[in-house]
């Protein structure tokens, strides 16, 4: 056995069109040896890296290969090259690097330093110096703050279009991480108010590069000014206010930036996590009790994932094995796991830590097989709501297919748990979503838009059947249904404003009453309904729309399509949310959704509307004079963007390979919290009832007053 201690310094020549960011991976006899750092930005990288490998065959030759680092897809491949070991002297080496795909293309070259000695010869430096290597790829993916942006508004951005007017959007890129914010249409002074994080992996800060952008239709965007921000000169834990200029075009753009530090992400061993430590764990517990509900309001929880292993996967490669690894997602944080080389049954026994910012958002794991010159292939993927999340329970889920639509091959085995403050969670509840930084491109699916069809045909048909009900009460199609609907007149004649909230209380009361005896079957008639839309694959005039949507005029009509097919999926999608927050459907949503009304009745009760009206007239109208970077939202409509739609319903049922009844998941999470809304739903029924009693005492005492007089 002999030590190669190998210096990896640079990389010259790569003819790549646009800036990479390349790293370089070490195999021999297949398996992974070494893994560099990530270079952003840069065609000609300087790693200046020392690892020293042990050789067990000088006949071995090291395969050295160059990726792409992209954040959210599969790297590129970049190039490879085989190094020979048989000689033992020191020598320097420029490797050529080649695909085999293409063997006339220029692809650079890689310089490296190798010296080869017998084992005996390895110093205690050399060793030390193996083992901290060994964690770089571990390492590469921890971030070690946020860089929170907030993109208020642009000011006299320069016209592009013949009305004098702009469609102005704008793009952030730091490393890896890219941001796109909306388009705002035929205006030269946009106000964006938008709220976005990147993870911040360099500790000496990076630069943020800032693209301004004209929205043209069916032609390539108008390039209108770029700008950066270097994160280096900004000081820690404090809000920025910055006043950009634009460079090669014209205007302003004004932004708020923070940078905070971030501890809570890690990876580790199953040996060394930090829930199984009693001490560790109660710690966690006290940080997100009920005592700090209001301290760091955006620090919701934390989760823990443990990956412990996967069975019976797909077969990948010809050898009638596979590569896997794992990938862990959770909004827009995103670790991996190591390659388990030529297994179909691999163990990772890996443990994953994120913040929870979002207790609604949905854990993503995805199994992939690495391939040596290619992007990895999909091995399967389950997608897990983190309110559906028994803690400490090992579980198996059956991997599913890219759309979450129907199962693949293999069962992947994981421990999650979730510790939170609710408290925090429901303020969160009631601000924007998250949204993720890189997402598939929209296509003209006939498929999706007769599936969104079908939903807002399902709500309408929903609506036409309650006006039929209505009206055969009022034709006496049934006498006894319709003497109950005669007793509405007496509501009529004594309606408050706040028995409004009473009533859909009342509708969320009767769901769970239905839902704990055991007699609700809304999952069973949504997953039938919403599972015989799947049944259809996907059209092949899908496919040849895309080849030909080159051309303007179609594209022009794909625009159009996406347009409606969209509309009708947020017609539906807000439709189904309203019905599932009614329905049970998330509990912890359901609760929160019982406390607001309680508090509303109670308001609306003993306040009279004129003054609540007043009070929200001037909170809106002095809204930007308080504060003229506040970004706007509707708290009702971010309550209702966190419910999930009868789509992510089934898609995160059919995930779950070990079923689990709601009436055992209300049962038993968050038991002190819901104890606490037990009580509260208790006294407003109580509050109820004597307002109530009040009203009828009040009607006859006036009847007796009049008999008396």
């Amino acid at each position: 056995a002999c030590s190669a201690p190998v210096t990896l310094p640079r990389m010259s020549n790569c003819p790549a069109p646009w800036t990479s960011d390349p790293y370089v991976k070490f195999k021999i006899a297949g398996k992974e040896v070494f893994r560099s750092r990530i270079i952003h930005k840069n065609l000609n990288p300087v790693w200046d890296e020392k690892v020293s490998l042990l050789i067990e065959n000088l006949k071995e030759p090291l395969y050295v290969k160059v990726y792409d680092y992209d954040f959210g897809l599969q790297d590129d491949f970049m190039g490879s090259a085989y190094l020979r070991l048989e000689s033992l002297e020191p020598m320097e080496v420029t490797l050529t690097l080649k695909d085999v795909r293409y063997p006339a293309h220029n692809l650079g070259s890689l310089l490296l330093s190798v010296s080869i000695y017998p084992k005996e010869g390895i110093t205690r430096e050399h060793q030390c110096q193996s083992l901290r290597l060994s964690e770089v790829h571990r390492k590469s993916q921890l971030w070690r703050g946020i860089v929170s942006i907030s993109l208020i508004e642009g000011r006299n951005l320069k016209p592009m279009d013949n009305n004098g007017f702009s469609d102005p959007y704008v793009k952030f890129r730091l490393g890896h991480q890219k941001y796109r914010s909306k388009t705002m249409p035929k205006t030269l002074n946009p106000q964006w108010r938008e709220q976005f994080d990147f993870h911040l992996y360099d500790e000496e800060g990076g630069v943020i590069d800032i693209t301004v952008w004209d929205k043209d239709a069916g032609k390539r965007d108008d390039f209108m000014g770029r700008c950066q921000i270097d994160l280096s000169s900004l000081t820690k834990e404090h809000t920025h206010k910055l006043e950009l200029n634009l460079e090669g075009g014209e205007g302003t753009l004004v932004m708020l930036v923070t940078l905070t530090a971030s501890t809570a992400v890690s990876i580790s061993d199953m040996s060394v996590n930090i829930l199984d430590d009693p001490k560790e764990r109660q710690a966690i517990v006290t940080r997100y009790s009920f005592r700090k509900s209001f301290h760091n309001l955006k620090d919701v929880g934390v989760i823990q994932v443990k990956i412990i292993r996967a069975e019976g996967l797909m077969v990948a490669d010809v050898t009638g094995k596979s590569d896997p690894f794992c990938v862990v997602e959770l909004g827009n944080d995103r670790l991996q796991t190591h390659t388990v080389y030529k297994n179909l049954n691999p163990e990772w026994n890996k443990v994953f830590t994120f913040n929870v910012k979002d207790i609604h958002s949905v854990l993503e794991v995805t199994v992939y097989d690495e391939d040596r010159d290619r992007s990895a292939d999909f091995l399967g993927k389950v997608a897990i709501p983190l309110l559906s999340i028994q803690n400490g329970e090992q579980k198996a889920y059956v991997l599913k297919n890219k759309p979450l639509t129907g199962p693949t091959k293999g069962v992947i085995y994981l421990e999650i748990d979730v510790i939170f403050n609710a408290v925090k969670a429901g303020i969160r509840t009631l601000t924007p979503v998250e949204q993720k930084y890189i997402e598939e491109e929209p296509r003209v699916s006939k498929q999706l838009l007769l599936r969104n069809f079908n939903r807002v045909k399902r709500c309408i048909m929903a609506l036409i059947n309650a006006g039929y009900y209505i009206n055969s009460c009022l034709e006496w199609e049934s006498p006894q249904r319709s003497l109950a609907a005669f007793l509405f007149l007496l509501v009529v004649w004594n309606f408050e404003f706040y028995m409004i909230p009473l009533a859909l209380l009342l509708t969320l009361a009767w769901n769970y009453i239905l839902i704990i005896s055991g007699k609700d079957t809304r999952t069973d008639m949504v997953m039938e309904d919403m599972l015989e839309d799947e049944e259809e694959e996907y059209d092949k005039d899908d496919k040849d729309s895309e080849r030909k949507g080159f051309m303007n005029k179609l594209f022009a009509i794909q625009e159009v399509c996406i347009s409606v097919q969209n509309a009708l999926d947020e017609v539906a999608s807000y439709a189904e949310r309203i019905k599932n927050t009614f329905n049970w459907t998330v509990p912890f949503l359901s609760w929160l959704a019982i406390v607001a009304l309680c508090v509303a009745t109670v308001i609306l009760y003993f306040i009279p509307l004129r003054y609540i009206v007043l009070i929200w007239g001037v909170n809106k109208f002095t809204k930007k004079l308080r504060d003229p970077y506040t970004i706007d939202n509707n708290e009702l409509l971010d309550f209702l963007s966190r419910v999930p739609s009868d789509v992510q319903v089934v898609s995160a049922f059919i995930c779950l390979s070990c079923a689990v009844t709601k009436t055992r998941s209300i049962q038993k999470g968050h038991e002190m919290v819901f104890l606490m809304l037990y009580y509260l739903y208790i006294f407003s029924c109580y509050l109820c009832i004597s307002i109530l009693y009040g009203i009828i005492a009040r009607k006859l005492c006036k009847v007796h007053f009049t008999l008396k007089i």
